[in-house]
């Protein structure tokens, strides 16, 4: 026979009990809709991405992390990543970019994202002459900014450095200019013959002009090619923060390794 204290004890304990189990799937609950509003965040608004080359130098730096809207430009099929996506002909709810916006995008067979600017729409006829980009037979407005000794970096590696030209441009249609880097004279990507921009597809190159794999090469030999309007991923709005290359996020004693002057910086 129990007894009214024993009984108490066991009434007090199953109470415990289901306290504590309501408090796990209120965790649990709670996890799983954080999780669902950070993935529906990521896939349909914004999403980060940080840039691994000095290919956008001078307006974005090797160690930049941006932030990049989806909303603005629609959605494609990689709009997800790494999950999969609706197989969309073009891009869903998309009102395609604008020459001048940087795009973060993937070339076809290509499992890695690059970043460039637009300068060719469907149908516009794209080349370089002289170094000086020619769209649709006109070259763009160009105004020398100064000289200035550029040094190359890759994976946190000197290069090289060169007498460069930071050159201001603006393309047609462009609401303000931008800033560009010629460092060598004369290279292969500065004469090429006339590329004509297939309907639905976009030309991009980067703005350090030299040391860029862009549209100017194909993706057989790592460029950017054509891109397919529903490779776009989203257009680069600002940078969140950025980082020097001895930056680790495992090792504390790194963590000062900030650019200050970067902290929230707007894209041109």
């Amino acid at each position: 026979m129990l007894t009214r204290k024993s009984k108490t004890k066991k009434t007090s304990q199953s109470t415990e009990t289901k306290k504590s189990e309501g408090g796990v799937r209120e965790t649990i609950s709670t996890v799983i809709w954080a999780l669902g509003i950070a993935l529906i965040l990521r896939t349909f608004i914004f999403q980060p991405f940080t840039i691994p080359t000095g290919s956008m130098y001078p307006g974005l730096m090797e160690g930049d992390y941006v932030i990049t809207s989806k909303y603005s430009v629609g959605y494609g099929r990689y709009a997800a990543l790494p999950f999969p996506f609706l197989d969309v002909d073009g891009r869903l709810l998309g009102r395609g970019p604008d020459r001048g916006d940087v795009i973060v995008f993937r070339p076809d067979g290509i499992a890695q994202n690059y970043i460039k600017r637009v300068v060719g729409l469907p149908g516009d006829r794209i080349q370089m002459v002289g170094g000086i980009l020619h769209i649709n037979n006109s070259p763009v407005d160009m105004k020398l900014v100064r000289n200035e000794t550029y040094t190359h970096l890759s994976n946190g590696q000197v290069q090289g450095s060169f007498n460069a030209e930071l050159i201001q441009e603006k393309l047609p249609g462009e609401a303000k200019p931008h800033l560009i880097y010629d460092g060598i004279k004369n290279n292969g990507a500065d004469d090429t013959t006339v590329f004509t921009v297939p309907s639905g597809h976009y030309f991009m190159m980067g703005d350090n002009r030299d040391f860029s794999g862009d549209s100017r090469v194909p993706v057989r030999q790592m460029g950017a090619g054509y891109v397919p309007a529903e490779n776009i991923i989203g257009r680069a709005e600002f940078v969140l923060a950025s980082v020097n290359a001895d930056f680790v996020i495992y090792k504390p004693w790194t963590w000062a390794n900030f650019r200050g002057n970067r902290f929230f910086k707007g894209i041109e």
